[in-house]
């Protein structure tokens, strides 16, 4: 005996599936400890480097963004949220502290996912938000210019992996697991 075919065919995960394996590995994060240094005095260690490039990746593509929403007015509602989360990303990695500490502590990282800080935004709008020349001039191309780049970076991020120890690992896979639904969600409603 077959089964009929489904009514409705499948186009992968459903948005909420992929929101809620991004929240729940955010809490993952958030309920760990331990520390990802090298020790005293040993120099930037790489859970310290991984999380500097980690915090200057969001903030250029949370600047990839603005010049997209600047460039297109009329996506500023669909692309805010995520790039309020991107700019979130870069605080998690320590982005506006980056330069008085090369760590965030696990509690200033869940501080940093509470609230956007108005000087890591503007500063990641910067140079990329001023450049609207360098977006798609058609909405499609810029929404696929936003999820090629969220694409790129997940994948860097999951590749990242396996350089670094515990805490900063959770932290890169689950801000590369929002990026990959960010790419989900950017890409929506694509044939």
């Amino acid at each position: 005996m077959s089964l009929p075919p489904s009514p409705r065919p499948f186009r992968g995960p459903r948005r909420r599936s992929l929101l809620a394996s991004a929240a729940g590995a955010v809490l993952l994060v958030g309920c760990t400890g331990g520390s990802d240094s090298d020790g005293p005095g040993a120099g930037p260690s790489a859970a310290d480097r991984a999380r500097a490039r980690a915090a200057r990746d969001s903030e250029a593509l949370a600047g990839r963004y603005a010049a997209v929403i600047a460039a297109h007015p009329g996506l500023a509602e669909r692309l805010g949220p995520l790039r309020d989360e991107v700019v979130r990303h870069a605080e998690a990695f320590g982005g506006e502290r980056a330069a008085a500490s090369p760590r965030a502590s696990s509690t200033a990282s869940s501080a940093a996912s509470a609230s956007v800080s108005p000087s890591v935004s503007a500063r990641a709008a910067g140079p990329a938000a001023r450049d609207a020349g360098a977006v798609p001039a058609d909405e499609k191309g810029a929404l696929g210019m936003l999820a090629d780049a969220e694409r790129k970076l997940a994948d860097r991020r999951a590749e990242a992996l396996l350089d670094v120890p515990g805490e900063t690992a959770r932290l890169l896979a689950s801000v590369a697991a929002a990026g990959a639904a960010h790419v989900f969600l950017l890409t929506e409603g694509d044939g």
